[in-house]
């Protein structure tokens, strides 16, 4: 027999050794050729086994904390943030960590403290969070669950939910259909708020209880109990948030009390007939909603139903029906003559903002008088501020403001560009009046997927384009993102042609919603990546656009004639060469103001007049604060043969025809983007709307009178923040 310790046998803990230095692996060598949609696999794999035996989660945990003392000790920072987070994943699905490992894991964190950022701050975040987990054991669990799956309590208000929204120009019908499947299908059977309460009930009483819990005989009492385990979830809640706010002290009264439930619970639901049930404590995946971004304001409608459909669900579950009945008036504006329409305060769901399937259908319970009308967009605006300033006289306590939107976007550069374009839309729309952002906490994700073959060799300007610029820069900063997620996106196109060949009989697979589901709930880093605006004049000098774009602008200019290059006009002395070496029958005359980028950021601005046929105009991110955000300015010249001229690094740029020409412009690589017969152009960093004050003789903000306002020397740029597993020291 092998040998046995704390009743792990050793072949196992072998095992778990190995799984993790596999996982490490990934991180220092280059993957090789078809290896790429692998990565991320062993990660899955090691968190799958935790949740089919939950006995190989203190082994492992104990192979991670010796892990973390090394790189702490070699000095190998790749390797610490990753461990970080398999570590507390690990508590997070584990019902019972013994004192003397808390203990182990609070002294290595307490060594990680002292290194710089990120790394300070995520051992800081990840104490903190361990600390509480320690001295209320499966609170993690419980917290996690109930914000996931909005399961109502009076003390615990938070509530998230993730929207994975995918670009339509680069997934086919086939591949989205199949993504819905697997996002969507793979936890449809388990949506029943009953059982994430008996799995609440159930793990939290196991990790209180600890070995004095007789875990098969109370899951097979709570199936027995049906919806009258809603008494004992309540109960269950209580306890556990009174345990918070009391910290370590009566300890033995805490226990207590769990113990005083678990035997409620075997009393209530005493039934030898019922037949024996296995426990199933695995941690359930969020609530996640899919959907095809057709329209630019998709992102925003959904918010604003999710903010909408949460207020009225928890104002009903706290209004009797007598206080609805006599606070069932909600005031809206009429645009025909000054009607006013009552409407009960649970039905204002019915007024959710048009989603992608169409206007949501009236509730069978919905009654309205005859002369109301089905109100505008700017009346359901008006309901929205009133839902959310009061919801018909009831306030909105701290805890009831505390929502939280995953959004999840899956694509390309291109697809980025269009969530950089709705980020500052919604950013203009929350500048004079915060209804969304005061309402709903916003997190952005990305999942980079692209239907064109990328090449990182390719030339200035040619048809093969490097897609997902922007994810291998994510991937540069964030070890951990490109092993999980950039990985990803290799293996998402299979999904369909897996569907097609499993049938619709087949199970759907969970591998993306479980990549999904931990990328939500570890992933809080944010890396900042730079938003510029331009401003787009065209040739009649009378109408001018502003856009964004985050990944590149490129300039071309369609009536110029281009030399195809052949091996003749590489020749020196030829006639095609020097044909092709005159530049006044080719190319158009640009002027180009810019100002160069520095670290002190005073550089003046210079002027530069050239002839080309051509312009890139790429955005650089930083990931140091001593490195500044730019824009690099590359020229094409009219004979390919010659080399690129010198590359312009600046931090805004206007663009000029000096000519009767006109040029197009393309932003993030995405054709729906593209802008005809433009004369000028002018670059320069997107500044945020929400930062915006309205003019006032006296401002907070001012040091003194006849002084300059302090607003002018805050970082005013607006950047799109992605969720990384690092994140950077800005």
């Amino acid at each position: 027999m092998d040998e046995t310790f704390g009743g792990v046998s050793s072949v196992v803990e072998s095992s778990l050794y190995h799984n993790v230095h596999s996982i490490l692996r990934e991180l220092d060598c280059q993957p090789q050729a078809g290896s790429a949609s692998n990565k991320g696999m062993l990660r899955w794999t090691l968190h799958n086994r935790v949740e089919r035996c939950p006995s190989v989660s203190v082994p492992l945990v104990k192979v991670l904390i010796k892990e973390l003392e090394k790189a702490e000790r070699i000095d190998s920072k790749i390797r610490i943030i990753p461990l970080l987070h398999t570590l507390v994943y690990t508590i997070l699905q584990s019902a019972f960590i013994p004192e003397d490992v808390y203990h182990r894991i609070h002294v290595c964190l307490k060594s990680l403290v002292t290194l710089p950022l990120p790394y300070c701050a995520i051992a800081l975040h990840y104490a903190r969070q361990i600390k509480m987990e320690q001295t209320t054991p499966g609170l993690m669990y419980q917290r996690r669950v109930i914000s996931e799956h909005n399961l109502r309590n009076d003390l615990y208000q938070l509530h998230e939910k993730v929207f994975v929204f995918v670009d339509p120009a680069i997934f086919p019908p086939s591949l989205v259909n199949a993504l819905k499947a697997d996002v969507e299908g793979s936890d449809q059977g388990y949506r029943d708020p009953w059982v994430y309460k008996r799995k609440v009930v159930l793990h939290t009483l196991m990790a209180g209880i600890g070995k004095q819990c007789n875990v098969n005989r109370l899951a097979q009492a709570l199936e027995h109990l049906g919806e009258d385990v809603e008494l004992h979830f309540q109960d269950v809640v209580a306890i556990v948030e009174q345990r918070v706010e009391d910290g370590a002290a009566e300890d033995n009264r805490y226990k207590t009390r769990l113990q005083e439930t678990y035997r409620d619970i075997l009393t209530a639901a005493k039934d030898p007939s019922h037949p024996a049930s296995q426990a199933e404590t695995h941690l359930p995946n969020p609530e996640v909603s899919f959907h095809v971004w057709n329209k630019e304001d998709d992102i925003w409608n959904e918010l604003v139903n999710f903010a909408l459909m949460v207020s009225s669900e928890r104002n009903s579950a706290y209004l009797d029906e007598d206080d609805v009945r006599r606070n069932s008036v909600v005031s809206t504006v009429s645009t025909d003559s000054g009607i006013e329409g009552d409407m009960p305060i649970s039905e204002i769901s019915s007024l959710m903002l048009e989603s992608q399937g169409g206007a949501e259908e009236h509730s069978s319970s919905f009654c309205r008088r005859p002369c109301v009308r089905w109100p505008k967009a700017g009346t359901r605006l008006t309901l929205m501020m009133e839902a959310i300033k009061g919801n018909g006289g009831y306030g909105l306590t701290k805890e009831e403001r505390n929502l939280t939107a995953r959004i999840v976007v899956m694509g390309d550069d291109r697809t980025l560009g269009r969530l950089a374009k709705t980020l500052h839309t919604i950013r203009k729309r929350e500048a004079r009046h915060l209804l969304l952002t005061k309402r709903v906490n916003q997190e952005i994700y990305y999942i980079p997927v692209t239907n064109q073959p990328s090449s990182h060799a390719q030339e200035f300007l040619s048809g093969n384009e490097d897609m997902l610029t922007l994810a291998g820069y994510l991937g540069s900063v964030d070890p951990w993102f490109d092993c999980n997620i950039n990985g990803l996106g290799a293996m998402i196109p299979k999904l369909a042609q897996m569907q097609s060949s499993q049938g619709d009989s087949s199970d759907p697979n969970s591998f993306l919603l479980d990549i999904i589901s931990y990328y939500t709930r570890v992933s809080q880093q944010p890396v900042h990546l730079p938003v510029y605006s331009v401003k787009i004049v065209f040739s009649n000098l009378t109408t001018s656009v502003e856009e964004v774009f985050v990944s590149q602008l490129m300039i071309d200019f369609p009536d110029i004639k281009r030399i195809r290059a052949t091996f003749k006009d590489t020749i020196k002395g030829s006639v095609r060469y020097k044909k092709h070496s005159s530049q006044e029958l080719y190319g158009a005359d640009v002027s180009i103001n810019y100002r160069k980028a520095s670290i002190s950021d005073r550089e003046q601005g210079s002027r530069v007049t050239l002839t080309s046929c051509g312009m890139l105009v790429a955005v650089v991110p930083s990931c140091s604060a001593k490195s500044p955000h730019s824009v690099n300015i590359r020229f094409q010249d009219m004979n390919p043969t010659r080399p690129c001229a010198t590359v312009i690094r600046a931090v805004s740029v206007n663009i000029r025809v000096l000519e009767n020409k006109t040029f197009s412009l393309c932003l993030d690589k995405d054709p729906r983007r593209t802008f005809k017969d433009v004369q000028s152009v002018e670059v320069s960093p997107c500044l945020d709307p929400g930062y915006c004050p309205q003019p006032s003789t006296k401002s907070k903000y001012s040091s003194g009178e006849g002084s300059e306002p302090l607003l002018k020397f805050l970082n005013r740029t607006l950047t799109l923040p992605i969720n990384t597993f690092f994140g950077t020291d800005q």
